[in-house]
């Protein structure tokens, strides 16, 4: 009569055999989650921006996408920390103002290990659209790049709003 189960000769080739398997997956897996999360973050921002443009058409001060780190303030610094859309009611200032009216409609968290920054020479600050949905002062971009990001990986995206309003992504390779 043969006994049933596995010899323990046969447990440990199959425990190797998936180890292995898993050294090998592993870093395509981690190179997945790199490009999802800058994707991720690229598409939230792109939504942020298309928000703000259709309340700015809505309101009579227009609207705005600034830096936040709490979703109430805007901080003009760090994009990597989140952003904010807030409609301007009275067309003024660079901060939400409840007491004016000012309201935030949409705060956004970026994602861990996405970098955020102005392009060469642009100010990190707030991105205004007016009331017809035009950007004030002119197209800026931003860059969005994972923070581990080896040369030549396809992980880079160039953000950039055109003085009409509109938005459109450019993918680049990290240098």
């Amino acid at each position: 009569m043969r006994a049933r189960g596995f010899t323990l000769v046969e447990l440990m080739v199959t425990v190797a055999v998936v180890a292995i398997l898993a050294a090998i997956a592993f870093p395509s897996f981690e190179a997945t989650m790199r490009s999802n999360r800058v994707s991720t973050t690229t598409n939230e921002l792109l939504a942020s921006f298309a928000l703000a443009r259709s309340e700015a058409l809505r309101s009579p001060g227009g609207a705005q996408v600034c830096s936040s780190a709490d979703g109430a303030t805007c901080t003009n610094t760090a994009w990597d920390q989140g952003w904010i859309v807030w409609i301007n009611i009275d067309g003024e200032g660079d901060q939400p103002e409840a007491a004016e009216g000012d309201r935030v409609v949409r705060y956004s968290q970026a994602k861990p290990g996405v970098a955020i920054t102005a392009a060469a020479g642009a100010a990190n600050t707030s991105f205004r659209f007016d009331q017809r949905g035009f950007l004030a002062g002119g197209g800026r971009a931003l860059t969005l790049a994972s923070v581990t990001c080896p040369a030549g990986a396809p992980l880079v995206r160039t953000f950039t709003v055109r003085p009409t309003g509109g938005a459109s992504i450019a993918r680049g390779d990290c240098p």
